[in-house]
């Protein structure tokens, strides 16, 4: 069975019951009358779980169990000891009385010892338990920490007279302790708001399917909630709870790879100037996979605007043949409705697709000036590909079984989500149309 620890505030809410003497993390000391009453009450047909739920405790928090447990230890106890057997902590004892006067001395050393243990394997447990990355590099405990630790091993050992030799075994000074002492109701008022903002947090975490970051989430709460949080707290809370982003996860390892330059089908006109600060005036385009149903393909093929990021045309298909870059073009030019800025540029890869004659001179007719990116080098049409990982990221397409599902349920709703929903935080915490919005009212 799985010990159970209790945390801090069950501590105290534990030791707030009258019928409680003290407690720790692992263990509940219960007062004399307390254990007489629910003897009393359990010769006279009244359940253990009963007795203890009358008395205050709550059963999901100290164990199910333990009221019946209880009972049986406090009725061995008494049978053979007494009331006065009750009355002195049995756990672990197997005689009673005093000690001889001689032995205090050695008793006092034997508890500080007691206590110094207790302390050092405190600290190797939390070092080993959810430490931050700073804290583990450097082995070692914050102040608010140690703190900590030594309250629990005083209330545990219920020790007297020890606190500076405590403080003295961990490095703080017993003036820091004690204004941490004082500083509690603080702490729990800043817990209980930190637990009002991880609920608000966990909701926009899950409607996201756990897709989202610190950033998204931040630009949510200010977009949909009107919270204003700082996204340094909200990557705290979010580590506090326990919420981790399950996509897009920052690779320390990689670099980016310096591409070479190789002759170019077209020149790369843009040199990675995506954003000209114009609506409609950079197109980037690109065709990707996807995986749908049992192990089909479809292909996908988009338009996205460099300046306000909106997918302005789409087009899915069963194959990659030449007419799905064709089709997305033609939607492209049926959303423009004849309006083609004069510099207007159209950026793809150097895939056979953009490089065929007929599509280079669909291109041409339209109006449109041709930009390439340099050969096998992906970081030249990055926003493209961008807008593909974070689809693919979120986005199931597995369980589609037609390519119409595909096209229909799965990427026009994204892309619509995309283009009204999903904040961005290099667009000023806009999503792609309130930022062209914007653009155009400059």
């Amino acid at each position: 069975m799985k010990r159970i620890v209790f945390t801090e505030e069950q501590i105290r809410k534990l030791e707030a019951n009258p019928n409680v003497k003290k407690a720790s993390e692992s263990a509940i000391t219960y007062t004399t009358a307390f254990k007489l009453e629910a003897l009393q009450g359990y010769k006279t047909g009244q359940l253990p779980s009963e007795i203890f739920i009358r008395a205050g405790f709550d059963l999901d928090v100290i164990g199910h169990q333990k009221p019946k447990k209880s009972l049986k230890r406090w009725r061995e106890t008494y049978e053979l000891y007494g009331e006065e057997g009750l009355a002195t902590e049995r756990r672990g004892k197997k005689s009673t009385g005093r000690k001889p006067a001689g032995e205090l001395a050695v008793e006092e050393e034997l508890k500080r010892a007691q206590a110094k243990i207790k302390l050092l394997e405190a600290q190797v447990d939390l070092l080993k338990k959810g430490r931050s990355a700073r804290a583990a590099e450097k082995e070692t405990l914050t102040a608010a920490e140690r703190f900590a630790i030594i309250n629990r091993t005083i209330r545990a050992y219920d020790l007297k007279r020890m606190t500076r030799y405590l403080c003295e075994l961990v490095g703080v000074s017993p003036s820091g302790y004690y204004r941490w002492l004082a500083a509690e109701d603080q702490r729990q008022i800043r817990a209980a708001a930190d637990e009002e903002d991880i609920v608000l947090i966990k909701h926009h975490f899950e409607v996201l399917n756990g897709k989202a970051g610190a950033l998204v989430i931040k630009m949510r709460l200010e977009q949909i909630s009107h919270v204003i949080m700082n996204h340094k707290k909200i990557r705290r809370l979010m580590r506090k709870a326990g919420l981790v982003a399950v996509i897009r996860q920052a690779n320390p390892y990689r670099k980016m790879a310096k591409a070479t330059h190789e002759h170019q089908t077209c020149p790369n006109l843009l040199e990675r100037q995506f954003d000209q600060g114009e609506p409609e005036k950079v197109f980037l385009t690109d065709i990707t996979y996807l995986r749908y149903g049992g192990g089909q393909w479809a292909y996908l093929s988009c338009e996205k605007d460099g300046a306000t990021r909106q997918i302005l045309a789409d087009c899915v298909a069963a194959t990659l043949e030449l007419p799905i870059v064709e089709r997305t073009l033609q939607r492209l030019l049926e959303r423009l409705d004849g309006n083609i800025h004069p510099e207007a540029i159209i950026h793809s890869d150097q895939g056979m697709h953009y490089t065929h004659p007929k599509t280079r001179h669909f291109i041409a007719e339209a109006g449109f000036k041709q930009s390439m990116s340099r050969r096998g080098n992906c970081w030249d049409n990055a926003p493209m590909e961008s807008f593909f990982g974070h689809m693919k990221d979120e986005v199931d397409f597995i369980n589609c079984q037609t390519i119409e599902e595909v096209q229909v349920v799965r990427v026009r709703d994204y892309i619509n989500f995309y283009n009204s929903e999903r904040y961005q935080w290099t667009l000023k915490k806009m999503t792609p149309d309130e930022f062209r919005g914007h653009l155009l009212a400059c």
